[in-house]
C-alpha cells in the first residue's frame, strides 16, 4: 500500500479514468467521488470501484464521454438525461443548478434517468445542505432484494440519502441502503477473499450465506425485514418508474461489464428551508441537534464519517500499489 494525499489520489485516479477513455471532465467527476467516498470510510463506495469502473468503460457498458442533458418539462422539474454515462457529471450538474431553482421557487425535484452507480450518495446531499438546501436523493440499483417472502430479486438495494444544513456547522447527513448493509462492503468483501457475517445476504436458495460471492449470486436481506422491502418497492417508484428508468430487476449489474448500460435511475429532491412561511429553521435546527447531543453516547448522524475525512486529509489514504500500476 501507498499513502497518497485526497489531491495525488484524485490526480491518479483522473489520469486512469482518461487514458481509459473518458473525458477530462468525466474522469475528474469519478475520480473525486471514488476518492471522497474512501476519505469518509465508506469503502465500497471507493477506490474498490476503480477495477469495474474501468472494466465498464473500457467494454463500452458505460459511455465515458457522455455529456448530460437537461431539459425543464415543468417549472418544478430539473429532467437530466445521464446518456448511459456515468452517474457523477450528471449529479454534478444538479447540484450546480439547483440551487437557485430552489431558491427561485422554493422546491425542486430532478430526475435523472440513463443512469448508473451513484456511490457514495451522501456526498452529493451533503453538497447541496452545503448551499443551504434540504435535500433527499433516492436512487435505485440492480436487483438484489426479493420481495418479503419471496427468493428472487426485484428491488435493488435503493439508497436513500438526506442532508440538511446546520447553521455555523457541517450539515447533517444521512446515507442508507435499504438493505442490512450496502452491496458495495460484501463487492470488496469478495475481493478481499473475506467471509462476511451472518444474517448480510442469502444466497441463491435463500439460506443465509457468510460466502460474498454467493451473497452476491443471492439476496440482500432487507433493512428491517418487511418494512425494508417495503421501502426499496418505493424507491423503485420514485427513482425508476417517475423517471423512466430500468427497474432493479431489469437493469445490468454494477459489478460487472457484462451487458448493456445498467439504466437506472435517481431522483433529487432539493428545498429552500426559508421558503416555508418563516425563519424558523435554522434555531430549530439548533434545537433538535442540543436535544440529541445532550445525551451521553449519542452524535449526529454523519459525526464519525467527517472525522475520517478530516483524519484523510491530514494523513493521506491508502492506495492500493495494484492500482497505481493499472
Amino acid at each position: 500500500m501507498t499513502r497518497l494525499s485526497i489531491e495525488q489520489a484524485e490526480a491518479r485516479l483522473t489520469e486512469l479514468f482518461a487514458e481509459a477513455g473518458a473525458s477530462s471532465a468525466n474522469a475528474a467527476s469519478v475520480a473525486w467521488a471514488l476518492v471522497m467516498a474512501e476519505a469518509d470510510g465508506l469503502k465500497g463506495h471507493g477506490l474498490s470501484r476503480v477495477p469495474t469502473y474501468l472494466a465498464m468503460l473500457k467494454a463500452g457498458k458505460i459511455d465515458g464521454r457522455a455529456v448530460p442533458i437537461e431539459s425543464r418539462p415543468k417549472p418544478g422539474v430539473l429532467a437530466i438525461d445521464a446518456c448511459h454515462g456515468f452517474a457523477y457529471p450528471a449529479i454534478d450538474l444538479a447540484v450546480i443548478e439547483l440551487p437557485d431553482l430552489a431558491r427561485a421557487q422554493g422546491v425542486i425535484a430532478c430526475p435523472i434517468r440513463r443512469s448508473s452507480h451513484c456511490g457514495a450518495a451522501g456526498l452529493h446531499v451533503e453538497r447541496l445542505a452545503e448551499q443551504g438546501l434540504v435535500a433527499m436523493l433516492f436512487a435505485n440499483t440492480p436487483g438484489a432484494i426479493a420481495p418479503w417472502g419471496g427468493s428472487k430479486p426485484v428491488f435493488g438495494t435503493n439508497p436513500i440519502a438526506f442532508a440538511a444544513p446546520l447553521a455555523g456547522r457541517e450539515p447533517v447527513v444521512i446515507d442508507m441502503a435499504l438493505s442490512k448493509v450496502a452491496r458495495g462492503p460484501i463487492v470488496a468483501a469478495r475481493q478481499r477473499g473475506e467471509a462476511i457475517p451472518e444474517g448480510w445476504a442469502l444466497d441463491v436458495h435463500g439460506k443465509p450465506t457468510t460466502d460474498a460471492a454467493a451473497a452476491l449470486a443471492g439476496t440482500m436481506v432487507p433493512l428491517g425485514d418487511a418494512k425494508g422491502a417495503t421501502l426499496a418497492m418505493m424507491v423503485e417508484i420514485l427513482a425508476a418508474a417517475l423517471v423512466g428508468a430500468h427497474f432493479g430487476f431489469q437493469a445490468s449489474s454494477f459489478i460487472d461489464a457484462v451487458g448493456g448500460p445498467p439504466d437506472t435511475g435517481q431522483l433529487i429532491l432539493a428545498i429552500d428551508p426559508h421558503a416555508m412561511g418563516g425563519n424558523w429553521f435554522d434555531e430549530r435546527m439548533r434545537l433538535l441537534a442540543h436535544a440529541i447531543e445532550a445525551q451521553e453516547g449519542t452524535r449526529l448522524p454523519g459525526v464519525r464519517r467527517l472525522g475520517l475525512r478530516a483524519k484523510a486529509r491530514a494523513e493521506g489514504i491508502e492506495v492500493a500499489d495494484g492500482l497505481l500500476a493499472l
